[in-house]
């Protein structure tokens, strides 16, 4: 973080300054510089501990053990004995906000910080690891660590910039109606990047349409005269042009149809990454991604596009989006050996992605060898779960699927429509824990199998794809 005096933090979080210290006492004109974080275990010294109240336990008990990493500020909602300074506020949550608001506006206004929003039912990791790789070689860059898009940990990379950072690139989960909106309201970003409206979280939003809406808050945040990055092949991505002319943006379009500036005419997906031949503004170029699957073409033209509107050339960002192996830890990530490849794609799920990790297996599976699809529950669907849960076993028998393994209560739908749809004789099993699924896939995996492992995060299915990976390493 910047330089900033204790009583300058103070004012902006609207909270009350307790000056402490040990050899050297505080003082309010005293500075602090260092990380912001609200896991004690990772402050370094001259760090920001955050006491965050949680689900599970409670940050403020943790302060004794970051002051014991050389934390000089607690950011708290109650005083503490610790021998630390600290600044006392209401809610530490919305203070994390406050400063991110802060920090981020004081860079900006001194230098020639650019930022970067992006958010989509699908695909925000990616993106934006893409785009950060590209880049990067143009100078200091910013982005969220893992899936840092929420209320903590989208503040948390906020925070990260410095006077030497020349882009922010910010990925926007939502967690509900007017989540979006207060995340990209804390940076106000140059450019807003809206990759799909899909199912993931439809249950928590209450149907597509208010998806919809939600996604539609990056735009509306985005800095008037600013540019929508938008995906000329959703319908409701393209429907919100509107909202970005009433802002005065400028619009790009990505997308395989003929209205995209950034378009990929031709895609060929195999086991080593899909190769695309592009339209950038009617020039040809060839673009080698290694990452698997075909969907992640989509996420490179969307990365492209901002790169391109912030001066970088096609040519050079498509050689840094070369250098990409995998999108990130256990999305579309290859492991095992060439005798039993692995595809560990469990750290989310929606019925969109789920879709498309199954298509790639399929595409990516020689006439010679098997394919084995590992699938878990999809979280946050709501009242539409079933139904989802019903359509991927569905597709997965449209795609023939050749073993198809179901873990968890939750998912067990997807077994059953299996069943239904004419899956017998051992095709498709049900498993109720992973335990039970390893010791299956143990023995029932060969030689030239190609296995997805997919679900959402909470159904564990990600360590899942770890054992086997390391089982056929």
């Amino acid at each position: 973080m910047i330089s900033t005096s204790l009583s300058h933090l103070a004012d902006v979080l609207g909270g009350r300054l307790v000056v402490r210290g040990t050899d050297t006492p505080d003082t309010p004109d005293t500075t602090v510089s260092g990380d912001v974080d609200t896991d004690s275990r990772l402050i370094e010294p001259g760090g920001i501990f955050v006491a965050k109240p949680g689900e599970a336990t409670d940050g403020h008990l943790f302060v004794a053990a970051a002051v014991e990493r050389g934390a000089a500020l607690a950011i708290v909602e109650r005083e503490l004995d610790d021998a630390v300074s600290q600044i006392v506020v209401a809610d530490a949550v919305a203070a994390l906000s406050d400063l991110a608001r802060d920090v981020v506006g004081r860079v900006r206004a001194g230098g020639d910080l650019r930022i970067v929003g992006i958010t989509g039912s699908n695909g925000k990791t990616t993106t934006k690891n893409l785009l950060a790789r590209i880049l990067s070689d143009e100078g200091d860059t910013v982005s969220p660590r893992a899936s840092f898009n929420n209320e903590v940990g989208a503040p948390l990379t906020m925070l990260r910039v410095t006077d030497d950072t020349r882009y922010l690139v910010s990925e926007f989960g939502a967690s509900g109606p007017g989540a979006i909106a207060h995340l990209a309201g804390l940076v106000t970003p140059d450019i807003g990047v809206v990759l799909m409206v899909g199912m993931a979280h439809a249950g928590g939003f209450g149907g597509i349409e208010s998806t919809f809406h939600a996604k539609s808050e990056l735009v509306r945040a985005t800095r008037p005269g600013g540019l929508a990055v938008l995906n000329a092949d959703d319908p409701r991505v393209a429907a919100m042009e509107p909202i970005a002319r009433e802002r005065d943006l400028e619009v790009r379009w990505f997308g395989r149809g003929e209205r995209a500036q950034v378009r990929a005419v031709d895609v060929e997906v195999s086991a080593s990454g899909t190769r695309a031949d592009l339209l950038v503004d009617g020039e040809p170029h060839t673009l080698t991604l290694h990452v698997l699957g075909e969907h992640h073409v989509m996420n490179a033209l969307a990365a492209l596009t901002a790169a391109i509107a912030l001066g970088v050339s096609a040519a050079d960002a498509i050689a840094r989006l070369e250098t990409v192996e995998i999108a990130e830890r256990w999305r579309m990530q290859p492991l095992g050996s060439d005798r039993v490849r692995i595809i560990n794609d469990a750290y989310n799920a929606s019925p969109d992605s789920m879709a498309a990790a199954l298509r790639t297996l399929a595409q990516i599976t020689g006439p010679d060898e098997r394919t084995v699809a590992v699938l878990g529950a999809m979280s946050e669907l709501g009242e539409y779960a079933d139904e989802e849960h019903d359509r991927v076993g569905l597709l997965a028998v449209r795609l023939r699927i050749q073993r198809i393994v179901i873990v968890g209560p939750e998912a067990r739908r997807m077994f059953l429509e299996a069943i239904a749809q004419g899956s017998w004789d051992g095709e498709a099993v049900f498993f109720a824990d992973a335990d039970a699924a390893y010791d299956y896939l143990s023995t029932e995996l060969r030689d030239g199998d190609r296995v997805l492992v997919k679900s959402s995060n909470s159904a564990g299915l990600r360590h899942l794809g770890d054992r086997l990976g390391d089982l056929f390493a």
